[in-house]
Order: structure tokens, then sequence, then C-alpha cells
């Protein structure tokens, strides 16, 4: 019979941060299983430590201790996105028949929330049971969206378990799409690369995208292809495959099409990302009907992290749970409108555990 979790402890501390003096906050969240700190800035999950199959704990989050860092190339690093995660066309977006224009972030489209996104705000931050609520309002017209918008990002701890939590509320109709952007390696921050890490992912197709990563026409099976993860395979093994979408960004920087969860209910199993050599597992749940895969292929050594190794290619892996991309221009994939009176509700499961 398995006991039952203890409590977790949650500890409140100032977070210099290389002495940027922006009166940051760092929240440590401590299980009898793992450890996860949090910091107000881009309401990020900063660290996330747990045992290999030895019991030997390691730290296994992509990260920064330096703030011009984190503001900076590893700017979406373990960060909460918003207002709109993923890419919107020609940055703009047109509700009720009104046109919005989007501050651009290059390539034709508006990523990740615009340039002054989430990422780059400071949190307010109140502790709850079990760990840490996250708030930061953005007013109405931030970065073009319409509607001045409240948003709350709960960090909870139970056992092995890390639930991330969204809410949102509105003045006037506009979208929303958040997510968590931490880059994982279950091997230990610094310690290689992931193209050995087994991945699954509960899809049966994803959406491909063109040159400016848009997707286009409808969704495309899975099946026979690189993209095919319903079983477990090395994430190497579908990048050597030379797949035309792969060559497009030089890796995977894709949306799956999330299998059919109910509608309101608890979330449900989207990915299983597994280390062989450490036996670290992390099983991945959530509301949302996708998850973009981003294999860090854009990494060129800018960031080194306090293992003191520079990140390269394939560093780290996200498993950004989210709705689809562009959703705003497809009117066929589910919706991300918000209005006044709704709430926008999401949350993820990250289920750490061993093989074996």
């Amino acid at each position: 019979m398995t006991a039952p979790a203890q409590p977790t402890e949650v500890e409140r501390a100032p977070y210099d941060l290389s002495g940027a003096g922006m009166g940051l906050e760092r929240w440590t969240l401590r299980s009898d299983r793992i450890e996860a700190t949090v910091i107000t800035l881009g309401a990020a999950l900063h660290t996330l430590t747990a045992p290999d199959r030895a019991g030997r704990p390691a730290q296994v989050l992509l990260t920064s201790e330096d703030v011009g860092t984190l503001l900076g190339p590893a700017k979406h690093y373990g960060v909460t996105v918003g207002r709109y995660a993923n890419r919107i066309a020609g940055s703009r977006i047109t509700l009720d028949g009104e046109d919005f224009p989007l501050l651009p972030t290059g390539h034709g489209v508006t990523l990740h929330g615009g340039p002054d996104s989430f990422s780059h705000r400071v949190w307010e931050a109140e502790e709850i049971p079990g760990g840490v609520r996250m708030h930061l309002h953005s007013p109405d017209g931030d970065q073009g969206f319409p509607g001045a918008l409240d948003v709350w990002t709960d960090f909870t701890l139970s056992g092995a378990e890390l639930t991330i939590a969204y809410r949102a509320v509105t003045t006037r109709p506009t979208v929303v799409n958040l997510t968590n952007h931490a880059y994982f390696n279950l091997a230990g921050e610094g310690r290689g690369d992931v193209l050995g890490h087994l991945l699954t992912i509960d899809a049966d197709a994803f959406t491909p995208v063109d040159e400016q990563q848009i997707p286009y026409g409808p969704y495309e099976p899975v099946a026979g292809t690189a993209f095919d993860f319903r079983t477990a395979r090395p994430i190497g093994e579908g990048l050597a495959e030379g797949h035309p979408q792969l060559k497009l960004s030089r890796g995977y920087d894709h949306n799956w099409v999330l299998r059919e969860r109910p509608a309101d209910g608890p979330p449900v199993r989207a990915a299983l990302l597994a280390d062989p050599g450490s036996g670290r597992t992390l099983e991945v749940l959530t509301t949302e009907p996708g998850m973009q895969v981003y294999t860090a292929n854009g990494f060129d050594g800018s960031v080194t992290g306090p293992s003191g190794t520079a990140y390269g290619p394939f560093a780290g892996v996200a498993l950004e749970t989210q709705h689809h991309p562009d959703s705003p221009h497809r009117p066929e994939y589910p919706s991300t409108e918000l209005r006044p009176g709704r709430e926008f509700r999401s949350s993820t499961v990250l289920r750490l555990g061993v093989d074996g």
C-alpha cells in the first residue's frame, strides 16, 4: 500500500538575481519526492529537482541565474507565456468585426504574446495550500490585444506531481492561450542533449506549418511519419528521417493534436518523456487540446546554465500544452476567444517518476 504524500513545504524568499534590484521573489515548493522553485519574473518554473532510479537528485530544467539572460536569450525559459502562446499570423486578430493590430515579434507573426510579453513582467505572488499563486494585470490594448485581462497561475505540489493551473478574466472580448515554457533534460541540466530521450505523445495528428511556422491545411496524420510518437521512440530517431517539415525549423517545433478529452474534465495524459540513462520519467497531463514540442533547435550557446554548460541545439525539450497555433484565424480549431462574464481555465500536471 502506498504511503500518503507528506505535506508540501512552501518557502518565500527575496530573489536578488545578479543584483537586478527588481524586487523579485523565489518560492520553493518541497515535497518528500521533488522540489520546485518558482520566481515572480515571468511567473516562471525556475528549477525542478527529482531523483533518478538510484535515488540521486538532479535539477532537470534548463535555466539561468542572470537577469540579463532571463530577459534576453532565455526570456521564455520556464515562464508563463501569454497573452497568446505560439504564433498569430499577420500580427492581427479580428473580433466581432473589429480589427486589432498586434505588436509583431518578427517574421510576419506575433509570437508568445508580443515583444513585451508576460515573460518580462514581475507578477504578484501569494501562498496557497501546497504552493503559490501568481497574479498579473494586463491592461486593455497590451501588445495590441483588446480587453483588460487578469491572469492567475497556480503552482501546487503534491508528492511527485506539480500542477500548473491557469485562470483569466477579461473586460472585453479577446483571445487567450496560456502555457508553461519549461525546457526539460531528464538526465540533468547541462548533461548532454535529449536526442536519446524516449518520447510518447498521445496524438494521432499534428498541424503542419509553412515557412513562418503557421499551420496550413487540415490536420495531418502522424502514422508512419517522423511525427509518429504514439509509442515510445527516441527523439533523435524521428529527426534523422529528414521529413520536409523538420527541415523548416531544423527539428521539432510543431503542435500535436491531442486525442479528445472530456469537456471540463480532469487533465488527461498528453505525453510521456523518459531518459533511459537516469531512469527519470515525466508524464504530462492536460486539459488542453494541443501540445507544442520544441527541441531547442535554435539554441546557439548564448545561454550558459548553472552547470557551466552552454546550451546548444537539443539541450532540452519543451512540451507546451496549449490551444493550436493561429487559432484566431482558424475557426475549425478549438476557440481561444474569451468574453466578459466568462472565465478561462486550464490545468497541466507534471508527474515525475522513475522507470523500473
